[in-house]
């Protein structure tokens, strides 16, 4: 039995990390966190008997303390209860699949601590890439990608060397506006934007994917996870998601990873690797597939993925930058207090208002996120 902790349990990957347990049944959960859905928790910690449970805000845990009284179960709150789960001494692997910089933390607790981390936040590395990676390497530990295009990455890597690696490509969906021009985009309300074309994600993920902000963070991160410059990325719009990603290598040969949009196989195969494991669900079939066809990103339009590559190649605190201002960007739109196509607007202002800090520490990438929002709030907040 593997022993896996999860942050994030109650959303869309903890969801789907967790059918995977419950598909393969030889996963031993030792460690669930959420944010406040302690509904859902509650029936998580009741078929799957964790130790310990962190929930983030201290009301909804001491609710759940109180129903679940007649289960052995530790319950804990706040970062101090996030950073229990990461180094519970009992679990072998840590799947982060918390969204935000507040995955930051426990990651660095979770290495320290000798674990494995199952990697689904992309923020940790997005803005502290040059502090993680490193302590991976020294404490020994694997950092496994569970995004779609990273875990394709990862496997077209297998069996291939690593140093004749001449480029990454990293392929889009497109999102729901693909083909549609700035002018064509003035009036998209959060209903237009929460429809994806292929992915079942969170609300926050899918408008990402809608400007291809996302995509711009995943290049990042793939400059980190692959030990690349961001120039090695190219970004690939491929709309059947069929392909999730590819490698070229210094020979011109290219390796690719194809299958159905489901995002159980990579969090599957991040759990245990190297293994590969039978997972029930759709297969491609090459004999009604008709087409894979690609495009070249419209850059000017989803001028956030431009932002993203500006960002990854002058590096330092400027990423920080990217990601908070695109999250208080997102979260203001999805309350729809801005319009959608502020979203790049209010991200290009922060960076281009923003001191550039070369190497930042921890405290200073955290102080850098703090400072995005509240320039965000003091001049956007309340209205267009």
């Amino acid at each position: 039995m593997k022993k896996i902790a999860i942050l994030g349990s109650t959303g869309s990957i903890g969801t789907q990390t967790l059918e995977v347990a419950r598909t393969n049944g030889d996963l031993d959960i030792v460690a669930l966190a959420a944010g406040n859905n302690i509904e859902l928790l509650e029936k998580q910690i009741r078929e799957f008997h964790p130790k310990l449970a962190a929930v983030w805000n201290e009301k909804k845990a001491a609710e759940l303390k109180n129903n679940i009284q007649d289960l052995n179960v530790k319950v804990v709150t706040g970062m101090d209860g996030l950073l229990e789960v990461a180094a519970i001494q009992e679990s072998e692997i840590l799947v982060t699949a918390i969204v935000g910089m507040i995955g930051i933390l426990p990651t660095i607790e979770a290495i320290k601590a000798g674990k494995d981390i199952a990697l689904a936040n992309k923020e940790t590395l997005v803005t502290a890439g040059h502090i993680i990676m490193p302590l991976a390497k020294e404490h020994g530990v694997s950092i496994l990608p569970v995004d779609s295009e990273h875990s394709a990455i990862f496997q077209s890597l297998q069996g291939g060397q690593e140093k004749a690696l001449h480029k990454i490509l990293l392929t889009a969906s497109g999102g729901p506006f693909r083909g549609r021009k700035r002018e064509e985009l003035e009036h998209i309300q959060v209903e237009d934007a929460l429809k994806h074309p292929n992915w079942a994600m969170g609300r926050k993920i899918t408008i990402d994917s809608s400007t291809m902000v996302n995509k711009g963070l995943e290049v990042i991160e793939a400059k980190w996870l692959f030990d690349v410059s961001v120039d090695q990325v190219q970004v690939v719009v491929q709309p059947q998601s069929i392909i999730h990603s590819m490698v070229e290598y210094e020979d011109g040969a290219v390796i690719a990873q194809l299958g159905t949009p489901d995002m159980k196989l990579p969090i599957q195969y991040a759990l245990y690797y190297p293994e590969r494991r039978y997972l029930p669900g759709e297969r491609l079939d090459f004999e009604t597939l008709t087409q894979i066809t690609f495009e070249k990103p419209d850059m000017e339009t989803f001028y956030g993925l431009k932002l993203a590559y500006e960002a990854g190649r002058i590096g330092g605190s400027l990423p920080t930058v990217l990601n908070a201002a695109n999250e208080k960007a997102v979260a203001m739109f999805l309350n729809r207090e801005i319009r959608y196509l502020q979203i790049p607007e209010i991200i290009q202002d922060c960076m281009e208002h923003h001191k550039n800090i070369v190497n930042p520490t921890i405290p200073e990438i955290l102080a850098t996120e703090q400072e995005t929002y509240e320039y965000i709030l003091a001049k956007y907040k309340g209205g267009n």
